[in-house]
């Protein structure tokens, strides 16, 4: 049985060994970590990739995710601008992109792979390239063997430096992020969901269940002198926001509380090389502002296997351009879209700010975005089916 290696156990890793061994290969999954964790909170998950989800088995994502049937966009210590309540009924609904717990996510792709199948402990060094193999090599000198490497190791992937070795690292966007879970479901007062904009910074909140997940984007100029305070941050930069915002924030545990600086990298005129390619963030890294990172894998994935159950053992390197060649301009598309938002989300205020201000008081949201939520990837691959 053909094998196929693949390095990282985040979701992007995980959705791939589910997809694969439908597909027909034997999957070895390495993970640098002593065991197989997703941190963070909430992420957004488009219908289209809950509908790979389902085609993968991964029974448990439906009960998972929530989608807001009321949502508020609101200027900083100003009116608000748009409600959302008619909007997010029926069909446009089921389209709006829903929120999942990033870990809930990442243990039912765990528990649908097999925990078993998931090697910790194994941080990838080095990958070596034959016409018919390519052999991973391990921190410890130890080595595995198979017939693809899939990269799907994140924003600093070893893979990609390995296949890519003149490019930079990772770098920053400008930007940071906190982010939090509150207990406070009340205090969203029968709305869902909640995106604030104010000079240079933007915020979102909205309630998964029975937590409150919420994130605050702003320069990272700003915030030299607090740097990595989460807490200092989001009580100096959001003294403006209104009482709800503060009991939300204000309820959320410091163990609860994140920072992040966003790093950038440029889309890859090609991922890969012979039997070796690139997937998720290792591929595509995306800033949060469209919430596309984990839908935009687990596409990746559904589309890699389908190329690959229809190679022979000869044709794999075929496969895997073929591969890319159907996912790299639509993840260049979403990549490019979400520094878009970077900036457009952190406009200073003006005329730009005010212009943005009236489109999202009028606009059609859904509709302008129904290329990315709207998309069906058996258009132009058909994902595995269920047997």
């Amino acid at each position: 049985m053909p094998v196929a290696l693949i390095v990282g156990a985040g979701i992007g890793g995980l959705a791939a060994g589910i997809a694969l061994r439908r597909a027909g290969r034997e999957v070895r999954v390495f993970e640098r970590a002593d065991a197989p964790r997703e941190l963070g909170f909430g992420i957004g998950l488009a219908s289209y990739a809950v509908a790979a989800l389902d085609e993968l088995g991964v029974d448990a994502v439906r009960s998972l995710i929530f989608r807001p049937a009321s949502a508020e966009v609101r200027r900083v210590g100003g009116p608000s601008l748009r409600r959302f309540d008619r909007e997010l009924t029926g069909s446009a609904r089921a389209h709006f992109p829903g929120v999942v717990l990033r870990p809930a996510l990442h243990g039912a792709l765990l528990d649908t792979l097999g925990r078993g199948l998931v090697e910790v402990n194994r941080e990838v060094v080095d990958l070596v390239s034959a016409p018919d193999r390519v052999q991973l090599v391990m921190r410890d000198r130890t080595t595995a063997e198979g017939d693809i490497v899939v990269g799907a190791d994140g924003i600093h992937s070893t893979v990609r430096q390995r296949l890519h070795p003149t490019e930079p690292p990772a770098q920053p966007s400008g930007y940071v992020a906190v982010r939090g879970a509150s207990p406070n479901v009340a205090a969203m007062d029968g709305l869902q969901a909640l995106w604030y904009f104010g000079h240079g910074l933007e915020s979102g909140v909205i309630r998964v269940h029975d937590v409150v997940y919420w994130f605050v984007s702003l320069l990272a100029d700003d915030v030299v002198a607090l740097r990595g305070d989460a807490g200092g941050i989001v009580k100096k930069f959001t003294a403006d926001f209104d009482a709800q915002f503060h009991a939300i924030t204000g309820a959320t545990p410091p163990t609860h509380l994140r920072f992040d600086e966003l790093l950038v990298r440029p889309a890859l005129t090609r991922w890969g090389h012979g039997r070796a390619t690139l997937l998720g963030d290792a591929a595509h890294p995306m800033l949060p502002h469209t919430g596309q990172g984990a839908a935009q894998a687990i596409e990746d994935a559904v589309v890699l296997a389908d190329c690959l159950q229809k190679a022979d053992a000869g044709s794999v390197p075929q496969a895997l351009q073929r591969y890319e060649a159907i996912r790299r301009p639509r993840t260049s598309q979403v990549q490019l879209m979400s520094r878009g938002r970077e900036v457009r989300n952190h406009l200073p205020d003006g005329p730009e700010q005010e212009r943005r201000d009236r489109e999202l008081a009028s606009g059609d949201p859904l509709r302008q975005s129904a290329w990315l939520y709207g998309h069906d990837a058996e258009r132009v691959d058909n994902p595995l089916s269920r047997p």
